[in-house]
């Protein structure tokens, strides 16, 4: 893209909010459910007397979504993104509807596999949608996607405060009720929006699921699932024997995607693909840490500090205002600056708030002092989530985008898995002072490593914001 092509992109208008609004009403379930999910977990645990099994709640909702999400992108570009994005909210309304009854953990993890189906539709159909709508009609759609990570990331940061309110007065079960409102308006909303063209629909329902890779996601959901389970079974008796699995799973998950006519990952784009790998790797990592925030902050100060969930939740509350703040700022950051700026800015306030979690955080300490982390919490938030997925967007097509955002879910879900292992290696299943001082290093030493690999990475993309860059820039 030349400069004044450049110049001509930046002045154009940009996507209306009535769809990139509609498109981001769905997109917000996934983060509501993630983060709201944090300040439930001691009462669910309390009334069904399983903490494990609680902790398999949130893997099983996660590993859905890791399958799911660039499934549903890759249905979205054959049957039509809005089609498979309300598809979507009905398997997050029956998912609710399950959990809301569930008689046993049993049960609930299986309300929580379809939810996890469901929430996982919206983001890759969302920005299919945006970006489908942007070149069809010279529009712009860099203020859109902000629009999407902005709404995201407050919800995401909003969601314990949230939980902790519902939890605290209605029941744990009230997080999933919440639901059906929010599918409701999102249904309507998106089914106003001028976005029906979007992703296609140029092939029936049978011939969408025959051109899905059932083997590569059978062998994903095996290396995803085996290598989970291993994970959580570190801490007490390890299951080593699943070990070879994974690997195994790995091997023949790589090997079957190279030679797949339409493969469930595209490897090889992956591979050629620097700048999109090296965020996707970036994003792994990132999302990790967000998680062992979100996760385990809350449990901390229930379990440690003998908080209430309303408490809890809006002891949190820093972490979305200050989010919403630096999601803003992010945007204009890149626009003008790039992605390494804005990366950087986002990995030093994550290493400091891994710091600060490692060091003042303790059971005595002042209610302003918790605050105040939540508050340096919001920055990383913010600022990684608009640099990595502006980048995405930048250094794929109109074509890939949904199925490149479908694995950026895909990485951030099982980074959520990761910080749900990380916390149980590091702090147990419930989180004393020791526990969390170990995940805040943790997370230091993870930032650390992001911000060297920021500063000396070669492939961040292009020095300033494009719109519509091909897949080999």
């Amino acid at each position: 893209m030349t400069a004044v092509e450049d110049e001509a992109e930046t002045k154009a208008l940009p996507v209306p909010f009535r769809v990139s609004g509609a498109a981001a009403t769905g997109s917000i379930l996934q983060p509501l459910n993630s983060s709201m999910i944090a300040v439930a977990i001691v009462g669910i645990a309390a009334q069904f007397g399983s903490s494990a099994g609680v902790s398999w709640i949130i893997s099983a909702m996660y590993i859905t979504t890791a399958v799911g999400a660039p499934m549903m992108g890759r249905l979205g570009a054959l049957l039509g993104a809005r089609r498979v994005f309300l598809a979507g909210l009905a398997l997050v309304a029956i998912g609710s509807c399950v959990g809301m009854l569930a008689p046993n953990v049993g049960w609930l993890i299986g309300a929580y596999v379809i939810l996890g189906f469901g929430i996982s539709a919206h983001m890759p159909n969302a920005m299919t949608m945006v970006r489908s709508y942007s070149e069809r009609y010279g529009r712009q759609s860099r203020t859109a996607i902000a629009t999407l990570v902005v709404c995201s990331q407050s919800v995401a940061a909003l969601g314990p405060t949230v939980g902790g309110l519902l939890v605290g007065a209605f029941g744990w079960q009230s997080i999933l009720w919440v639901n059906l409102p929010v599918v409701a308006i999102s249904a309507v909303v998106v089914l106003r929006a001028d976005v029906g063209f979007a992703g296609g629909g140029r092939v029936s329902v049978r011939d969408a699921l025959h051109a899905l890779d059932v083997v590569g996601i059978g062998l994903f959901l095996v290396t995803i699932t085996s290598t989970m389970v291993l994970l959580v079974s570190l801490p007490g008796s390890p299951t080593w024997w699943l070990l070879p699995v994974a690997v195994m799973g790995l091997v023949l998950f790589v090997w079957w995607e190279h030679r797949a006519p339409e493969p469930f990952l595209d490897v090889e784009a992956l591979a050629r693909n620097r700048a999109l790998s090296a965020t996707l790797g970036r994003t792994l990592l990132t999302y990790t840490c967000c998680y062992c925030v979100f996760f385990g902050i809350p449990q901390w100060l229930q379990y440690a500090r003998g908080m209430s969930p309303i408490e809890a939740g809006l002891t949190m509350l820093p972490v979305a205002g200050v989010s919403v703040v630096a999601t803003m700022i992010g945007s204009r950051t890149y626009r003008r600056h790039g992605a390494r700026r804005t990366l950087f800015v986002g990995t030093c306030a994550l290493l400091v708030g891994g710091v600060l979690i490692a060091s003042v955080e303790s059971s005595t300490a002042p209610v302003l002092v918790l605050l105040l982390v939540a508050a340096v919490l919001g920055v990383p938030n913010g600022f990684n989530n608009i640099g990595n997925q502006s980048l995405i967007n930048a250094v794929t097509t109109v074509d890939e985008v949904g199925a490149a955002i479908g694995v950026y879910r895909t990485v951030a879900f099982i980074g959520a898995n990761l910080a749900v292992v990380v916390l149980q290696v590091t702090a147990g299943h419930q989180v004393d002072d020791a526990g969390l001082h170990r995940t805040g290093w943790f997370i230091a030493i993870s930032g650390l490593v992001l911000l060297v690999g920021i500063v000396f990475s070669r492939n961040m993309g292009p020095a300033r914001a494009v719109d519509s860059p091909s897949l080999s820039s």
